[in-house]
């Protein structure tokens, strides 16, 4: 198991544990986006630095699927933007690790989201920003393939485009599950990198579990500067890692009980102790 596999797949047990503790919360889209977040926080990426949140030369990660919070915060515990025992805290009254992620209240968190559809725009508009300061940042946004029904998405695919913000690489999770089913039953999507090509973008697909292809992608996409803004379509599978949990939209927005918790730790953790003996 490569570094960033083994973060990966810690990243994915502390998701199980606190949506366990909290008895509530969306493990299945939060399991399909570790790989992604350890490839931009762990793979040397993403610019960041979790001793100075605010640094100015810091690149804008913008999680749009805000409910996936718990992989967010799994990522910054792990970065050290705040011990990894606070994790335990989630929607806990008091806590500042809300369901939904609070950038009042928690170091690395760039922006409140949840309102589906907003963060492509407010990522947009952070490229904007900086690009009319002249400051070479990128920005990134994590978007979830059932976000893309909504029509605000598009807007401002076509105002990335217009603007020629090549500073801005939009990330699409695309694990073709939402909360009330498939997809492409609920409202097709169709084929998301022909979309936002159509819009002016450049457009790459990657397999969501390949952490080294997410590094070399996402790099590449940071890296391009064509005038362009980039979407990366990261194919995943929702609930990876958890053998029950993967696949089934049921697992959408519930908190595993106690056998089921214990089961997935165990498949997490047997998963990482077969690589170790492979390597």
């Amino acid at each position: 198991m490569t570094e960033l596999e083994r973060r990966a797949t810690e990243m994915r047990a502390d998701i199980v544990r606190m949506i366990a503790e909290a008895g509530s919360g969306h493990p299945g889209g939060s399991l399909s986006c570790a790989d992604i977040l350890a490839a931009l926080y762990f793979g040397g990426v993403l610019e960041h630095d979790p001793e100075n949140p605010e640094w100015e030369g810091r690149d804008r990660f913008i999680l749009a699927k805000g409910h996936a919070a718990p992989a967010l915060y799994a990522a910054l515990a792990q970065a050290g933007y705040f011990p990894t025992d606070e994790l335990a805290t989630l929607r806990k009254l008091g806590s500042r690790l809300q369901g939904h992620p609070d950038s009042n209240q928690v170091p690395g968190v760039e922006v409140s989201t949840g309102s589906l559809g907003q963060g492509l725009s407010i990522a947009a508009g952070a490229a904007a920003g900086l690009k009319l300061d002249g400051k070479p940042q990128a920005v990134f946004a994590l978007l979830g393939d059932g976000e893309c029904q909504e029509g605000q998405v598009w807007e401002a695919a076509m105002f990335a485009a217009h603007r020629g913000l090549d500073n801005l690489v939009a990330v699409v999770d695309r694990n073709g599950l939402q909360i009330d089913g498939r997809t492409c039953d609920v409202c097709d999507p169709g084929d998301l990198g022909a979309k936002f090509a159509a819009f002016g973008w450049d457009v790459t697909e990657v397999d969501g579990h390949d952490a080294s292809a997410l590094v070399e992608v996402l790099g590449a996409a940071k890296a391009a500067r064509a005038g362009k803004p980039h979407a990366v379509i990261a194919r995943t599978v929702k609930g990876k890692g958890v053998p029950f949990m993967e696949n089934e939209a049921g697992w959408h927005g519930k908190a595993p009980n106690a056998e089921q918790t214990a089961d997935a730790l165990a498949a997490l953790e047997g998963a990482e102790g077969k690589e170790a003996c492979r390597g």
